[in-house]
This record gives structure tokens, C-alpha cells and sequence, in this order.
């Protein structure tokens, strides 16, 4: 006797519906992922500025008076450099012309010792980086950062001299 042959079936137990949903979930996943991890993959910032950590840095090498460096950063939607940890303040000093001194986002407007960050930060007076014996006059009410042989400090200054700046911005996430 002759076996009969039955024509075969591509994948008789594997139901269209179910790959459909597995193909669903997967994209759902792979969004989801997306979401979850863009601010930490895909951030960037502007042309001819400088990355670290979360913010961007745009050494300004023009002199300007404080005032006016202020506005040249919100022009740029950033603001002058607030100098938050040590290790922000040794990252921005190795990108600075060591003969120049720059503008920091630090005041005292009204000339009382009473320093305030441009961005409202709060000024940490145990986390501050003053050059010996500064701040030292009362009519110096904005702050640069420079080196004295080859050291770099803060120093306060009058805010109508001409100086380099630095603006600052949080990245820009894509």
C-alpha cells in the first residue's frame, strides 16, 4: 500500500495575530527607550561653544562691561557663567586665554558684600574661589575670573571695565 502525502502547512501553529503583537511590543519597547534615555544620548550645543557635563559654554573674546556681556549672553539665551563645583570652574580655565580676564555671572549690586548669580543660584559662600584678600573694595561690585601667575581666581572688579566673558546655557536635547 501507497502513503498518502498531505501538502504541509508553513507554520500551522504559529497564528499571524500573535507575530503582529509581538512586532507591536517591540515598537512600543524600542519607544519607550527612546523616551526614557534621549536627554541623556541625544544633546548638543551650539556651533563654537563648549560641552560638559549638562551645560554649554561660549568663551566671548571681545571686551565688554559686565551690563553689557550679560545682554550679549541673553541675546544668545544664556546667561554669564555661574561657577556651581570645582571641577565646572578647572574645566572653563582650561579653554581661557590666561593674559584676559572674564566676567562671571556674579554681582553685588548694591555694594554690600551681598553676592547673587545671575541665575538666581544661591550664592554658596563655602564653595567660592576668591584670590587671597578678595574681595577687597566695596566700589567692585561684579567679578572676573583670572590667573596671577598662572593661578586661577576669582576678583572683583568694577562692572563699567571692559573684560572677556563666558555665557552659559543648558544643552540643547534633540
Amino acid at each position: 500500500p501507497k502513503k498518502r502525502t498531505t501538502p504541509h502547512k508553513s507554520n500551522p501553529g504559529f497564528p499571524k495575530w500573535l507575530c503582529a503583537s509581538l512586532l507591536i511590543l517591540f515598537l512600543l519597547l524600542a519607544i519607550s527607550f527612546f523616551i526614557a534615555f534621549i536627554k541623556k544620548v541625544w544633546s548638543c550645543c551650539p556651533k563654537n561653544w563648549k560641552s560638559f557635563n549638562s551645560k554649554c559654554y561660549f568663551i566671548a573674546t571681545e571686551s565688554k562691561s559686565w551690563h553689557e556681556s550679560e545682554k550679549k549672553c541673553s541675546r544668545m539665551e544664556a546667561h554669564l557663567l555661574v561657577i556651581d563645583t570645582k571641577d565646572e570652574q578647572d574645566f572653563i580655565i582650561q579653554n581661557l586665554d590666561k593674559r584676559s580676564a572674564y566676567f562671571v555671572g556674579l554681582s553685588d549690586p548694591e555694594g554690600q558684600r551681598d553676592w547673587q548669580w545671575v541665575d538666581q543660584t544661591p550664592f554658596n559662600k563655602s564653595a567660592t574661589f576668591w584670590r587671597q584678600g578678595e574681595p577687597s573694595d566695596r566700589n567692585e561690585r561684579c567679578v572676573v575670573l583670572n590667573a596671577y601667575y598662572s593661578s586661577w581666581g576669582w576678583n572683583d572688579i568694577r562692572c563699567d571695565t571692559p573684560q572677556r566673558s563666558v555665557c552659559e546655557m543648558t544643552k540643547i536635547y534633540l
